[in-house]
């Protein structure tokens, strides 16, 4: 046994790692180790030579153990320690500055707005900025006399009469609206369908509420037995969950476009008391989008059969939305390239609207 001690003590202390040192372990004390070998030969031996060896084999035993657990212990301790050498930080450096870059509140409130009505189960579509006079107009039902169609209001493309038959060409725009996008969605997929388009738009005005160019969403449904009841409750989930106010009341008052019919304007009850904008209470009403039911020659435009089917479709701006949400006055700021005031306005690279986690924080 002094032998066995001897060897095994030894391998132990020079043992340069773990895996050494489990081999030791295994040789030693494993279940066909030399000491589980010698405990066996207790057997064969007479008590009282059991009970001289039986204690002497026990201790031997939990010797080992010890000596193998004080190692690898200290081997622990080696390793972390250069770790820790090879690892350092001086904590007295300048920690690194904040970045400073923040999301418009223009793109922070589209992920809102497609946020929420992706919950409904709408998809998001896009189309082109430039788009055919026939898609921003005439597939809209907007007829050529219509003041939207006049120069003072539209950005015409310039036609290139240098080449053959350039003055008959049809016309390009800037589109004005979104609702082309509704077409080219309905003419891709047909229906059912339920989309939001939203992007930019041009129209020829520029002052403290409205610029040359801005942003709108379009939103369009196209199924069976869709009724202005379905709109209605669209509507009225929507600003609630945009608002995050649950005591909201809009009013729908019968209005006029070329691509719906019947059609509403949509307004939110409030309150100018005191100089402050409260929405959803109050005796004032303050109008924030444009709706209807689509007109039967913008579903046959698309390719769509309006005796079979029928749906909605409405508009709204999203710097409007933006602005009545957040309390920024003046339109044009969001277009200045003020860094002080997207500081101020912009939001968190990692301010992600969810419905789940809330639209902004």
């Amino acid at each position: 046994m002094d032998e066995l001690r001897t060897k095994y003590l030894d391998a132990i202390g020079g043992a340069a790692d773990e895996a050494a040192l489990e081999d030791i372990r295994v040789q030693a004390v494993g279940k066909k180790g030399e000491v589980a070998l010698k405990m066996r030969e207790l057997g064969k031996m007479t008590p009282e030579e059991r009970q001289v060896a039986g204690p002497k084999l026990n201790a031997l035993k939990d010797e080992i153990n010890s000596a193998i657990a004080a190692k690898k212990s200290g081997l622990a301790d080696a390793a972390l320690d250069e770790r820790l050498r090879t690892e350092w930080l001086d904590v007295t450096l300048p920690g690194r500055p904040a970045r400073q870059g923040s999301i418009h509140p223009i793109s922070q409130v589209t992920e809102e707005i497609s946020a929420i009505f992706g919950d409904m189960g709408f998809s998001v579509a896009e189309g082109p900025q430039v788009e055919s006079d026939w898609y921003n107009f005439d597939a809209l039902n907007i007829p050529p006399h219509h003041p939207a169609r006049q120069e003072f209001d539209t950005f015409y493309m310039h036609r290139d009469t240098t080449i053959e038959g350039g003055d008959n060409r049809p016309p390009h725009v800037l589109r004005t609206h979104t609702s082309p996008v509704q077409i080219r969605a309905m003419e891709k997929t047909g229906a059912p369908i339920r989309v939001i388009a939203p992007g930019r738009v041009y129209r020829s005005d520029y002052d403290q509420t409205h610029t040359p160019m801005f942003h709108q969403v379009e939103g369009l449904a196209i199924d069976k037995d869709i009724s202005m009841a379905n709109l209605k409750w669209t509507l009225e989930e929507f600003v609630r969950a945009f608002f995050e106010i649950d005591e909201i009341e809009l009013r729908f008052r019968a209005s006029h476009f070329p691509f719906t019919e019947p059609s509403a304007e949509v307004d939110i009850r409030c309150s100018w008391a005191g100089g402050t904008l409260k929405l959803g209470e109050g005796d004032d009403w303050m109008e924030i989008l444009g709706s209807g039911m689509v007109h039967p020659k913008v579903l046959q435009s698309a390719g769509v059969d309006p005796d079979e089917w029928q749906g909605f479709a409405f508009g709204l701006g999203i710097d409007r939305l933006a602005m009545l949400k957040y309390g920024i006055p003046d339109l044009r700021a969001f277009f200045d390239s003020d860094l002080r005031w997207l500081r101020h306005y912009g939001f968190s690279s990692l301010d992600v609207p969810t419905m789940r986690g809330g639209l902004s924080r």
